[in-house]
């Protein structure tokens, strides 16, 4: 389980999950260098699919959706370490250090990283921490996340320019941006920020290009793929609701039901 943390500070994050495999999605909001101790991990991030194993070094740039799958070893639990950078982290080593982005980062999103005994020799060092039943100290957190910031320009200085660009996401293409990440389940102020627009330019610029308002055509295309999938590929509907972006079984049936004039199950 995730280790206690003040929310106003910098965060190392310890996370073990018991012997049953574990899907989900979520928003990326911070960047994240992270290290898988047990088990493995599958990761859809857009239109891409990463396999991480025990062992593995991965670093997250913020502002990302991701579908997970974690699975634990034979007989044992997946167990992962995280550290979050958080902006103000980041904002005090610039500062500090005088490091700034000095051009716009071309680099992949999602990075395995490449081991060595920098990397290993930090994550041995939180292992005392982290198996200990007390909440780490709000201090030694700050120095550890500093830490791992600085070792990863030692070890990856391409990364100064995306660790160091504190501006918001910009406007982008709204229509090929939905068109990838319309099954992440989202509210439409995320999809305004991560598009880079206030929720009033993005709900106009939506119907501009779509001729209909951002939930009702969400709603529309998840329930195309989710019929798709149940008909054509044979997934029940068990499996589909969350595959297609829904939050709960319940809601999903409800809605397909309405939209089709049968439950999924019947289909």
């Amino acid at each position: 389980m995730p280790i206690k943390y003040d929310k106003t500070a910098p965060r190392i994050l310890y996370s073990c999950y018991t012997h049953v495999s574990r899907e989900g999605e979520q928003f990326i909001p911070e960047h994240v260098f992270g290290y898988i101790l047990a088990g493995s991990q599958d990761m859809s991030v857009g239109d891409k699919t990463y396999h991480f194993n025990e062992g593995d070094f991965r670093f997250f740039s913020k502002n990302q959706l991701c579908k997970f799958v974690k699975n634990p070893p034979a007989g044992g639990e997946f167990i992962s370490l995280s550290a979050i950078l958080d902006k103000d982290t980041l904002q005090s080593i610039s500062q500090e250090h005088n490091l700034h982005a000095d051009g716009p980062y071309t680099g992949e999103a999602t990075l395995l990283l490449e081991p060595n005994e920098l990397f290993k020799n930090y994550v041995a060092s939180l292992k005392p921490y982290i198996n200990s039943k007390t909440e780490i100290n709000r201090a030694l957190t700050s120095l550890k996340v500093k830490e791992a910031v600085m070792l990863l320009l030692d070890t990856n200085p391409g990364l100064k320019n995306v660790l160091f660009d504190f501006a918001e996401p910009g406007k982008i293409d709204l229509e090929a941006y939905m068109a990838e990440h319309y099954k992440y389940n989202v509210d439409i102020n995320r999809f305004a920020y991560l598009t880079g627009r206030s929720l009033a330019t993005f709900k106009r610029d939506f119907e501009r290009i779509f001729h209909t308002s951002p939930n009702r055509w969400l709603q529309q295309k998840r329930l195309t793929d989710a019929h798709y999938l149940i008909k054509e590929k044979g997934w029940r509907s068990s499996d589909v609701y969350m595959e297609v972006g829904f939050k709960d079984l319940s809601h999903f049936s409800f809605a397909f039901k309405k939209a089709y004039g049968v439950p999924p199950s019947r289909l």
